[in-house]
């Protein structure tokens, strides 16, 4: 249930929230999970229909490589990125309507075609597929070919994974089209592709992440008291784990937001599993408060200020939200199993951790509230019965 608005105006008070500032933060913190039916589905979750094709993907890649095996499947890939490519003729054709693309000039360069990796993630909400790059260059280029159109626009160098939801897969298409003309020889794909199939996505979108190497939140491993190959490592794991959660929220909950609340349990995920624990003070240094009160410039925490941007009095209170709320999640991270978290257990922290406000998070009664909505239902105990 959504969380008392006058509890979590007392919360903001008591954080230093004064006269205005308290019903910007109020906007700013509302919760858009709590009104989702958190509890109406078992977890975790089937996967959706992409995973199969995916699957097939990655079988081809273990057999021709990587590179050259999205190419046959995705066909931004076998276009340049190079300024205008998007509003071409042929551009438009392959990407929009699913026409060869076999012409097309050039296509996006690789500089470590080798560094690529594809597979299926398990997750709580069910495998995703993922594609990570060794060399920086190679993720921008990813990027830019899937989510920009093949158009070279900057990529903030503290972006280091992306998802990429709502893709046009024209292969699925192709082989939905191919499986229709044999059962009907008489043609019509046409109309029963406007008719039947435009209606359901699922049937054509695929979402999958784009993940690179690199420092997380640009942090050197110096920072953190660790070298640098393991802190590369740890920063893969964050990356990905911290992803997938965002695919938690949007595929169970129906939301992913760009704001503190959202990443604040997308760190926590990505923390534990690489550490085997949540570490406060890792989050703290990701955001720019270690050394709270003060903030340094840089952090990311100012990459979540919304729309239109908080006041400079109401960031400062959500620097001290972000304070507080670190310390009940480590706090309630020792109610949870030690070690890799099972898809199912991971699934009823997220459900937890969505269903409180930040300011719930951030209050003395935060740990209680989670030990509450954490604690396993009568059907969660069936579900583990029969799964032993």
């Amino acid at each position: 249930m959504p969380a008392d608005r006058g509890f979590r105006a007392d919360v903001l008070r008591a954080h230093g929230a004064r006269g205005d500032q308290i019903e910007e933060l109020l906007a700013y913190t509302e919760n858009a999970f709590a009104a989702a039916d958190a509890d109406g589905a078992d977890l975790p979750l089937p996967d959706e229909p992409f995973a199969a094709a995916w699957d097939g993907y990655a079988a081809r890649a273990a057999e021709i490589g990587v590179f050259p095996a999205l190419r046959e499947v995705l066909p931004q890939l076998r276009f340049p990125v190079r300024a205008g490519v998007s509003s071409t003729d042929a551009y438009r054709a392959a990407t929009l309507r699913g026409e060869s693309a076999e012409d097309a000039e050039g296509g996006v360069e690789m500089a470590d075609p080798d560094g690529l990796a594809l597979f299926l993630h398990p997750t709580p909400a069910g495998r995703i597929p993922v594609v990570a790059a060794r060399a920086r260059a190679d993720f921008v280029a990813l990027v830019r070919a899937i989510t920009r159109k093949n158009e070279p626009d900057a990529i903030p160098g503290s972006m280091g994974a992306c998802i990429v939801g709502g893709y046009n897969n024209w292969d699925r298409v192709a082989r939905l089209r191919r499986a229709w003309e044999a059962e009907n020889p008489a043609g019509g794909w046409g109309s029963h592709f406007r008719a039947e199939i435009v209606p359901r996505k699922d049937l054509y979108q695929d979402r999958f992440i784009l993940l690179s190497r690199g420092p997380y939140s640009a942090l050197p491993a110096a920072d953190l008291g660790l070298d640098e190959e393991t802190w590369i490592e740890k920063s893969l794991t964050i990356r990905l784990e911290h992803e997938c959660a965002h695919y938690f929220t949007r595929r169970v909950l129906g939301s992913m937001r760009n704001s503190l609340h959202d990443e604040l349990i997308a760190d926590y995920q990505g923390i534990r599993a690489a550490e085997g624990r949540f570490r406060a003070d890792w989050l703290l240094r990701f955001m720019g408060v270690e050394a709270f009160p003060a903030y340094r410039p840089g952090g990311r925490l100012q990459n979540y200020r919304g729309q239109p941007p908080l006041s400079e009095a109401a960031f400062r209170v959500l620097q001290a939200l972000l304070k507080s709320a670190a310390g009940t999640l480590e706090t309630v991270d020792a109610l949870r199993p030690a070690g890799p978290a099972e898809p199912r257990e991971a699934g009823r922290a997220l459900r937890a951790l969505t269903g409180l406000a930040l300011e719930e998070l951030a209050s003395p009664e935060g740990a209680a509230l989670f030990r509450e909505a954490y604690r396993p239902t009568a059907r969660d105990e069936r579900i583990a019965t029969v799964s032993a």
